[in-house]
């Protein structure tokens, strides 16, 4: 199962790391967390879009692409092991942090280790972001061991969209854009 530890760098920031087994090759699940242009259902319905080279802009886009959840620029990829970001979540928009997916092949399958740092006291609702890592871990088991995610969860997506007028404005391609993200 998932193991997780919110560990303190310093009295300004913080890091939370969050691991899972994944019963598949280090390849399929390398796959699906890069895969770009068509929806990863273990991030939230999301698409990516990168040509995921270091320096490249990151986006993950509402499946209809007009909402964007997450900007960032590419840091490092290292096929199939290492996938690093920076991440500005868009529905709170705060300074930039930085994702690092490590992928480490087991006996078992594929290890897959989180670490979301440069936390400061300018971000807000952190508990939740840390708590949506840990659902996307599941979710990513879920989708590479089987090919699907609950039924719960295919639920509530469906309802995402017709919902989505009620998203923040900072949630727009438009605003994303302005930004210059």
């Amino acid at each position: 199962m998932s193991e997780e530890t919110l560990q303190n760098e310093g009295a300004e920031t913080r890091e939370h790391v969050a691991s899972i087994l994944i019963e598949a090759p280090i390849r399929s699940v390398w796959d699906e967390i890069t895969k770009t242009g068509r929806i990863q259902r273990a991030l939230f319905n999301t698409v990516l879009e990168s040509t995921l080279q270091p320096g490249a802009r990151l986006r993950y886009y509402s499946p209809d692409r007009k909402r964007v959840f997450v900007v960032g620029e590419v840091v490092e990829v290292e096929p199939p092991t290492r996938f690093v970001h920076t991440y500005v979540f868009t529905m709170k928009p705060g300074p930039p942090t930085l994702v690092t997916w490590d992928l480490h092949e087991t006996p078992e399958g594929c290890r897959v280790t989180i670490t979301h740092s440069g936390w400061t006291d300018a971000h807000e609702d952190v508990d939740k972001q840390i708590a949506g890592w840990r659902e996307i871990l599941a979710l990513l088991k879920a989708e590479v061991e089987t090919g699907s995610i609950p039924l719960k969860t295919r639920i509530q997506y469906a309802l995402m969209g017709p919902m989505s007028f009620m998203l923040p404005r900072t949630t727009k391609v438009s605003w994303a854009d302005e930004q210059g993200w």
